[in-house]
């Protein structure tokens, strides 16, 4: 299924499509609040997306030296090309150490690499800590949004999932009651739990440390409580220095949420006393996309979801729609870059309006790069019949003048002339929700012609 199949899958219910757009605009308007608070904003994106380019431009400098800061302190650093490589990796540590139950927070890598679905195949009980990607993970679906992984869910969905997973009151929806429910079920995870593995928002190349922002602070119950624990970062995620730090904290929260700052900041820098601190840095197509130059840009990411909270498509089709580990306009340049073919109807999921752009933290330029790649998808032959032979007649009519104005004539006389079940039928699924505005009795052309000497005089 194409996007805009699933989509359209999606906008069936009404109710819940106008729901999800309002929830994430919400989340956009107490993004801009808390960003007019700040007079500075502009000048902090800009040295955010100075240091991403000074990063990727000197990305292998910078990862050696953290491994060189990181194993100095007693951590184990392990490099994995793929995400199959990842896995085996991940499952090697924890069979050394015969684990067999593990909790985990967020991490959008471990979603792309299909870790939780690897481990159970081999007997590994896999707990989510994060409260929405806990509930996703007991529908068994994926997330659909990078910050909230459950936006497309109403409470009343997750109070009868609870009730089937968790033994909850029938009928119960009230939030507090349901987060107190799951805190209480998770609580027996953390303590059963042999390993925790978390994910990396900043990894830093001077001291050799690791970065995990929450706002639940799972991933620190997590790590405190289990003797081995495991991060797995992109390898994108570095940053030069401690102090750059700061500059991305304070764009992260408030990008995302309109948080000043999530709520807990962890740094871990060395195992546990008598434990052990696993790193593992992943590839898994990072470095081909950084030798895209005009795609490149695209690894500055830090995970915020601005975009998709702004995105007018994203917030009408639902983020499963975009069948793959990072929807919206971040993961419609990032997942062409991964199969062309597959992936490439997503650089179409886009008005091309520019707000994903506006908002990103580290100023991505991402309506730039969609409208690149739908050059690509042409010139690579994926576009759809539908679309190539409309297009080739429109190039052969805006290429000749004569013919140009022509076709534009006969089209006003056409529309005028022509029945409403002429236009308006299901092979014209454009029409289905828009109506052609009124038709102009002359071109602008013919308007400019005739007015023309009026304005010389």
């Amino acid at each position: 299924m194409t996007h805009a199949e699933r989509a359209a899958e999606f906008l069936l219910d009404e109710s819940r499509t106008d729901w999800h757009d309002a929830s994430l605009w919400h989340v956009r308007g107490k993004r801009d609040a808390v960003v007019h608070g700040i007079p500075e904003w502009e000048a902090l994106r800009q040295l955010g997306s100075d240091i991403k380019d000074n990063v990727l431009s000197n990305l292998d400098t910078y990862l050696e030296e953290f491994e060189a800061r990181a194993t100095a302190k007693g951590v184990t650093v392990h490099w994995a090309r793929d995400a199959a490589e990842h896995n085996e990796i991940v499952h090697s540590i924890l069979h050394r150490h015969r684990v067999e139950r593990i909790v985990k927070s967020k991490s959008m890598l471990t979603e792309e690499c299909h870790l939780n679905e690897y481990l159970e195949g081999r007997g590994i009980e896999v707990i989510d800590t994060d409260l929405g990607e806990r509930i996703i993970q007991l529908r068994k679906e994926p997330p659909s949004h990078i910050v909230m992984p459950a936006i497309h869910l109403k409470k009343e969905e997750i109070g009868q999932l609870f009730h089937e997973q968790l033994g909850t009151d029938v009928g119960a929806s009230d939030p507090q009651y349901l987060t107190e429910a799951a805190r209480q079920h998770l609580r027996e995870k953390f303590l059963a739990a042999n390993a925790a593995i978390t994910g990396v928002n900043f990894a830093v190349a001077e001291t050799g440390g690791i970065v995990v922002c929450t706002n639940e602070g799972n991933a620190d119950m997590g790590v405190h409580l289990a003797p081995v624990q495991i991060h797995c970062m992109g390898i994108e995620k570095i940053i030069p220095r401690a102090e750059h730090l700061g500059v991305f904290t304070r764009l992260l929260a408030r990008s995302a949420t309109g948080q000043p700052v999530t709520i807990y900041t962890s740094h871990h820098h060395r195992p546990k006393p008598g434990g052990e601190m696993h790193v593992v840095i992943v590839d898994n197509g990072r470095s081909e996309q950084l030798g895209r130059e005009d795609f490149r840009n695209s690894l500055k990411c830090i995970r915020c979801g601005a975009c998709m909270n702004t995105c007018p498509i994203y917030r009408r089709s639902g983020g499963h729609s975009y069948d793959h580990t990072i929807p919206g306009p971040i993961g419609s340049i990032l997942s062409p870059g991964i199969d062309l073919k597959k992936h490439g109807d997503l650089a179409f999921a886009s008005t091309l309006c520019g707000s994903c752009s506006d908002v990103c933290p580290v100023k991505i330029d991402i309506h730039d790069q969609l409208y690149k790649w739908r050059q690509l998808v042409s010139e690579a032959g994926h576009l759809p019949r539908s679309k190539t032979l409309p297009l080739a007649g429109a190039g052969a009519v805006l290429s000749r003048g004569g013919l140009y104005n022509f076709m534009g004539k006969a089209a006003r006389v056409a529309l005028r002339l022509a029945p409403r079940s002429l236009l308006y039928h299901k092979f014209n699924p454009w029409g289905e929700t828009r109506e052609l505005p009124e038709v102009p009795e002359e071109s602008f052309k013919e308007w400019y012609a005739r007015t023309k000497s009026g304005r010389e005089q």
